[in-house]
């Protein structure tokens, strides 16, 4: 029970730490060690110096190796349960991380290549895990006789593109890079997983096999030289190895292991100031910074139970996906350098494979029963055959009638393509003669635009004409306005002026001869009416030749208007006959041409009529041959039906029988299921007994366990207490005693009657001092000055039930 809750809370990431040792040139500079390792204690302590303060953080890891240790160390420790794993059907991950020239590659590939002069063939010193465990894997397969299959795979992750690194080379003049930019596509395998579509899988019978496509593979991988590493991979590298074994189960079944080890070579993240990358390096190492980056995040989100995983935000953390939070066995390897000019890139990698323990993974062994599955399969050959051989029948019948359409298809479709291409010729022709029509009307009518043309420019012509004398008109009425105006205003002020001339003078006349007439009104009356009549003809004479003088001028000018009048409605009246002479002209050339183009397009008509009765023939003639198509057709799928009504009936038949079969071999199986169940629960009925039996005594033992207990703590508080009273009596013996004696008492004995004295009564601090402790306190100070060592006590009683602390319960 406790196993299967194990399971579903899942394990935890295993994390391991190997430090390198310093470098030649880290030696020849006297680098300062900030990196201590504690192998024993799991431990590693990174010394730095903040703000003047020495500070130390230790980080503690699953296993820790040192500077000194060796391959063989780290594999025979970490590695050989992990591979043993995957020999039981598990699948496990080991990949190394950490900051580029700390030992990743060597941690995983060492040196790829076997020992020739070792005994027994075993390998070198210097070999990595990848080596190691193949030859782990093949050694522990030969030694169970068993059958297996064994199948592997290398690919790189460059910038973001995947390559196959066992793909076969081609024979041509391309360069080596060139060829191997042929990227493969990553894809889901709708079962949480990722694979990789076109990788080469290659089927190994030995570990030399595999030594030699390891050599191949990683002889193809990138690799440049840095300022912080000769040879500083740059890419991803993923190694993996699927093994298939055929055991058999005690009760005779044939149990298939399914295990898949995936070993994984990281690029190292770097500092592309100090790693002096440029231009492309510098690229690469931003993609793997970016790469690393995301497995952080990744990692950061596992460790914090985080809902959403980002895991599709880098092809690498998709290819970990199962080895991160998935169904897989993790180890990590995280390597750091020693050295003080890597203390950012050291701590940075702590951080997070110190996080990545925390991370829970749910491994699962990929078996498979395979007699089982055989015999499960066995039960539905025979009638899956008999299913076979009537489909084959019905495919044979189908075969026939779809043949059969085929031919009266094609024989349709010849046919309709003869008719039709008649048709197509026939059409042709008419569309031709439309052709011309329309090409000989288009003529006609650019010739008759060009007419119009002409005559319009001629109306426009005359129409310019008569707005230019128009004009001319205007302006002289115009100036002869203007003329008029000012004369009239001439005659008004001259007329003004006399008037005005003429009253001035009969004033002045008739005050005078008011004077004279006041003298003599008889005599004078004659001569004033004389004069007065003289002086009005004098100026009625003046004011006539003038009037005279204005009609003259008058008539002159009006005359002139009427001369220009005359000739302008001349002008007009000509003008006029014109455009009615050219409007007529127009509209007796317009209604010859619209005669004509009615004539043209009644023609069409008759020819559209001609054309649409020909395709109504036509189509008249598609229509009977679709008709006695699809009544062929109708009586071939009715054939066809009938047939697939016969099949269908067999093969319910079929199938009934195969129910009825498949029906009694699952009772057969249910039964075997319920007596299985019933062996369980009988085994199950025996270990709860067994149990309970063992749950009984552990009871008795705690009952007996509990009274002895009770004994010991009530004989330990009998002896406290006495112990107790016989020291407080003592002290206040001793006490009073000198209390006696500083008061002047004295009790020797005299043979006398004794006298009263009055003694000296105590102080109340004297009294205070004499008052008891507290109990607790008292119990405090008697257990410091007195351990129960001293103490004799009695033997407990023996248990009636003998009672051995190293007895195994079950």
């Amino acid at each position: 029970m406790s196993g299967r809750n194990d399971k579903e809370k899942g394990v935890n990431v295993q994390v391991l730490l190997r430090c390198r040792p310093f470098s030649e040139e880290e030696l020849r500079n006297n680098a300062p060690q900030v990196v201590t390792c504690n192998e024993y204690q799991r431990e590693v302590a990174v010394s730095q110096s903040i703000a003047g303060k020495h500070i130390d953080r230790v980080f503690t890891f699953d296993k820790v190796f040192g500077p000194s240790a060796q391959q063989r160390d780290l594999y025979d420790q970490a590695v050989v349960p992990i591979v043993n794993e995957v020999l039981e059907g598990f699948n496990c991950t080991i990949f190394a991380y950490g900051q580029t020239g700390t030992g990743k590659t060597y941690t995983m590939e060492g040196e790829c290549k076997r020992s020739k002069s070792g005994l027994n063939g075993e390998l070198p010193p210097e070999v990595g895990v990848i080596t190691r465990a193949v030859k782990q894997i093949f050694d522990t397969l030969e030694s169970q006789n068993a059958e297996y299959s064994v199948k592997v795979t290398f690919l790189e992750l460059y910038n973001e593109e995947i390559t196959d690194l066992l793909a076969p080379e081609e024979i041509s003049k391309v360069a080596l890079e060139d060829r191997q930019k042929k990227q493969l596509p990553l894809m889901e395998d709708g079962k949480g997983g990722v694979l990789v579509r076109g990788l080469e899988e290659e089927i190994v019978t030995s570990a030399n096999e595999i030594f030699t496509l390891l050599e191949r593979g990683s002889s193809k991988r990138r690799t440049a030289e840095t300022l912080l590493n000769k040879q500083s991979s740059r890419s991803h590298s993923l190694f993996s190895i699927t093994i298939h074994i055929k055991e058999a189960t005690p009760e005779g079944e044939e149990l298939i292991k399914c295990g898949k080890l995936n070993l994984v070579d990281l690029a190292g993240s770097e500092n592309i100031s100090r790693s002096g990358a440029r231009e492309g390096r510098a690229r690469e190492a931003g993609e793997i910074n970016k790469s690393l980056l995301t497995l952080g995040r990744v990692i950061n989100a596992l460790v914090e139970h985080l809902v959403h995983i980002p895991y599709r935000d880098s092809k690498l953390t998709r290819l970990l996906r199962d080895s991160l939070g998935g169904r897989t066995k993790t180890c990590i390897i995280a390597t750091v350098s020693p050295a003080v000019h890597c203390l950012e890139e050291t701590l940075s990698t702590l951080d997070y494979a110190h996080r990545a323990k925390n991370i829970k993974n749910k491994p699962e062994a990929v078996t498979n029963l395979k007699r089982k599955m055989m015999a499960s399969s066995a039960l539905y050959i025979s009638h899956v055959e008999a299913v076979q051989n009537v489909v084959r029948l019905h495919n044979a019948s189908s075969n026939a009638g779809l043949e059969e359409i085929s031919a009266s298809i094609s024989s349709n479709a010849h046919s309709l393509e003869q008719f039709l291409a008649a048709e197509a010729i026939e059409a042709n022709s008419v569309f031709d003669d439309l052709q011309g029509t329309l090409s000989s009307h288009q003529g006609e009518m650019a010739q008759f635009a060009r007419e119009l043309r002409q005559r319009f420019n001629v109306s426009i012509e005359h129409l310019k004409n008569i707005t230019d004398f128009t004009s001319g008109v205007v302006c002289e009425l115009t100036e002869e306005s203007r003329k008029l105006k000012n004369h009239a205003a001439q005659i008004d002020e001259i007329q003004t002026i006399s008037i005005a001339d003429f009253r001035k003078a009969y004033e002045e006349q008739s005050n005078s001869d008011a004077e004279k007439l006041i003298a003599d009104v008889t005599n004078l009356v004659s001569d004033h009416i004389r004069r007065q009549k003289e002086l009005v003809d004098a100026r009625l004479s003046g004011l006539k030749e003038t009037v005279i003088g204005n009609k003259t001028f008058l008539d002159g000018h009006v005359s002139s208007m009427e001369g220009i009048t005359t000739d302008a409605k001349r002008k007009w009246q000509e003008f006029s006959m014109q455009a009615e002479n050219d409007s007529r002209d127009s509209a007796d050339f317009s209604a010859a041409k619209h005669c004509r183009m009615e004539l043209l397009l009644q023609q069409c008509v008759n020819t559209a009529e001609t054309a649409s009765k020909h395709w109504k023939k036509t189509h008249e003639c598609i229509n009977e041959m679709g008709s006695q198509h699809v009544s062929t057709m109708v009586s071939l799928v009715r054939n066809v039906l009938d047939s697939n009504e016969q099949h269908d009936i067999e093969i319910g038949s079929v199938r009934a029988t195969t129910e009825e079969d498949v029906t009694k071999n699952s009772e057969d199986i249910f039964r075997h299921f319920d007596r299985v169940s019933e062996q369980e629960c009988g085994s199950i009925s025996g270990i709860l007994a067994a149990v309970k039996a063992h749950t009984t005594t552990l009871d008795v033992l705690q009952e007996d366990h509990s009274v002895q207990l009770a004994s010991i703590e009530q004989k330990a508080v009998d002896s406290l207490q006495q112990k107790f009273t016989v020291c407080y009596l003592a002290s206040y013996s001793s006490s009073l005693q000198e209390v006696l004696i500083t008061s002047g008492m004295d009790y020797e004995p005299t043979g006398t009657t004794p006298i009263r004295i009055e003694p000296d009564i105590p102080s109340k601090v004297t009294i205070e001092s004499l008052r008891a402790m507290p109990m607790e306190a008292l119990a405090e100070e008697f257990r410091e000055n007195h351990s129960y060592e001293s103490f004799e006590v009695k033997e407990p009683k023996p248990s009636l039930i003998p009672r051995s602390p190293l007895t195994q319960l079950n």
